[in-house]
């Protein structure tokens, strides 16, 4: 791999970030939202009233409608090792940042949550998290490999064309890593999150699922993929091994990996995401409890505003400034924050 940054404009540069890629690219930072304000849908709303009305009118007519996988609850047998590769990328992601975090310093702000690697923690200004200070002053503390790879949780679903998880249900279904659920979904076979594995398909009457196969599957059948993922273990193994910078090279891999699988992934599996906080649910409709604190959480008892998720809801990137000179004793000064870029964690 070899990188090359680019010259970027002046303007708005405390926004911009320098991405490592295979292919050097410049691409402008996301905007943080404000508290009031709701995340970007990914469909217009046109579109989804548009959707919404030939639903209703499906309904109306009464007619038996024939879904494709995965809505009929069948796996998409083009994803399946998709998912495979997801699953074995995440787990070795988590295997080289682990690593590499045992070398180089971590800094996370106790007040907005902003992340810094490296020894000594920058001076810039950009702390406006509640109770910041007034010179906007990030407050240092350590930090862990938990601020560099944001854990994203979802309720694992044993069939995902069930009902969805009720309020009373939120301490009695197991939580796991969104990705991980998103790979079970998409045919990775995980003995401790059982889920159920259709042999034929489900149709939809009048907007109703209709499911023509007995309740449970039967205890000899076999998956239709099987394939290990004890080598994750071994790659762990290997990495205390390998020399700082090349588990650090293996970790870049991995993260591209998988979060190229996890875009093809979403674009057959759903995926929903509260518009106003970070709670994400992996299946073809959001849960139902009633956890929601963001924004007017009161005029909707707490419920969810569930939109359509993108790749940056399910792996969160993280975005610190870049520290070019690793041995300098000075911390990166606020008065020349505009020279900067900025880059994923």
């Amino acid at each position: 791999m070899s990188y090359s940054p680019r010259l970027v404009s002046r303007s708005n540069l405390w926004r911009t970030f320098i991405r490592h890629s295979s292919v050097s690219t410049v691409t402008e930072l996301p905007r943080k939202l404000k508290r009031s304000e709701r995340k970007q849908w990914v469909t217009s709303v046109n579109e989804l009233k548009r959707k919404a009305r030939l639903e209703r009118e499906e309904k109306q007519s009464a007619r038996e409608q024939i879904l494709r996988p995965p809505e009929n609850g069948l796996l998409v047998k083009e994803l399946i090792p998709v998912a495979h590769q997801v699953y074995a990328a995440a787990a070795e992601l988590l295997s080289c940042s682990s690593n590499v975090a045992k070398t180089i310093a971590l800094y996370s702000c106790s007040v907005c949550g902003e992340v810094h690697v490296g020894h000594t923690p920058h001076k810039i200004r950009t702390c406006d998290g509640v109770g910041s200070l007034k010179n906007k002053e990030h407050r240092w503390m350590n930090g862990g490999i938990e601020h560099i790879l944001p854990l994203v949780e979802s309720f694992h679903l044993y069939d995902r064309l069930g009902r969805a998880v009720s309020h009373d249900e939120q301490l009695i279904v197991d939580r796991i890593p969104a990705v991980v659920e998103l790979c079970v979904q998409g045919g990775v076979n995980i003995p401790e999150y059982p889920t159920r594995r259709r042999t034929f398909p489900a149709y939809s009457v009048a907007g109703r699922i209709i499911d023509f196969e007995r309740r449970f599957p039967k205890e000899e059948d076999t998956p239709v993929w099987d394939m290990g993922v004890c080598y994750v273990s071994d790659t762990v193994f290997i990495h205390l091994l390998l020399p700082a910078a090349e588990v650090a090279i293996r970790g870049m891999e991995s993260w591209e990996v998988m979060r190229s699988g996890i875009r093809k992934l979403v674009s057959e599996y759903a995926v929903h995401t509260c518009g106003y906080c970070p709670e994400f649910q992996v299946g073809p409709k959001g849960h139902r409890v009633r956890n929601c604190q963001a924004f007017k959480h009161q005029m909707r008892d707490g419920q969810h505003a569930w939109q359509e998720a993108t790749v940056d809801d399910l792996a969160p990137p993280v975005y610190v400034w870049h520290v070019r000179d690793l041995n300098s004793p000075e911390p990166m000064a606020n008065n020349l924050r505009r020279y900067y870029g900025m880059l994923e964690g």
